[in-house]
């Protein structure tokens, strides 16, 4: 698997298929082929003529991390997307994020606009804008001894997806305690890329779709039907709608 250096670190990242470019940026606690490869999204993508792209974020899959809350954050992440472009000499690409990967998404769009052609944010509505919980739980059940020590619902749940794709759980702390920079409903109202808000009905996590995407002037919601914010990124329905929003682009020609 090839890897870059940003800042220092060695992120690791797949690179597929030939076409107009997509880069995928996975949620937290997966990684590229637990939220893209394995899902079916890559081999969907290139043989719909994309080049698919997709990064582990620090501290995930196979790419360096530490265990400083310090080292990490939205912002700090999308700079790494950013120094995956410039390594692959990509000028402008779409995007797609799911969950965490979706705010950090936002944030490469936010600041560095010229790069980002269009972005499909999944698994996240306005929570975006007023975050979604308190890190700590979650944080110290990443921490805690054996998963049977872990009481609170949301933390076992990250626990047991943590061991599942064997991470490097107090990395995973670091990252869930980093500073979690706000976006305000300015910020995002500046975002005048086309934008899909793809979120499970069944998803407590995410936040409204709806509030979220009436913020941006080119934004429409993707309802995921009967999906939870686990379950949502294989479904067909997201998969679908994707696949018709790209292809919009295009009839729309969109550059």
């Amino acid at each position: 698997m090839p890897h870059f250096d940003s800042a220092g670190l060695r992120l690791a990242y797949l690179d597929e298929g030939r076409g107009e470019p997509i880069l995928l940026i996975h949620g937290f606690a997966s990684n590229k082929h637990v939220n893209w490869v394995y899902p079916g999204w890559v081999k969907l993508l290139t043989e719909a003529g994309r080049r698919v792209i997709a990064i582990d974020n620090r501290g995930h899959g196979e790419s360096d991390g530490s265990h400083d809350p310090e080292d990490y954050g939205a912002p700090t992440m999308a700079e790494d997307a950013r120094r995956l472009l410039d390594h692959l000499g990509i000028e402008r690409t779409d995007v797609m994020g799911y969950s965490m990967g979706a705010r950090i998404s936002a944030f490469l769009t936010l600041n560095h606009p010229q790069r980002v052609r269009s972005a499909i944010f999944g698994g996240l509505g306005y929570g975006m804008i007023t975050g979604v919980g308190d890190p700590e739980p979650i944080a110290a059940g990443l921490e805690a001894e054996k998963l049977s020590d872990v009481t609170d619902r949301g933390a076992r749940a990250f626990r047991a997806f943590a061991e599942q794709t064997n991470s490097d759980r107090f990395a995973l702390a670091a990252c869930m305690r980093s500073s979690r920079q706000k976006i305000g409903e300015d910020e995002v109202s500046r975002i005048t890329q086309p934008v899909l808000v793809a979120v499970g009905t069944k998803d407590e996590i995410a936040g409204s779709p709806e509030k979220l995407a009436r913020l941006m002037p080119r934004a429409k919601v993707l309802e995921i039907p009967g999906r939870d914010h686990m379950i949502a990124v294989g479904d067909k329905v997201y998969k679908a709608g994707v696949i018709d929003f790209l292809a919009s682009l295009a009839r729309e020609g969109v550059a």
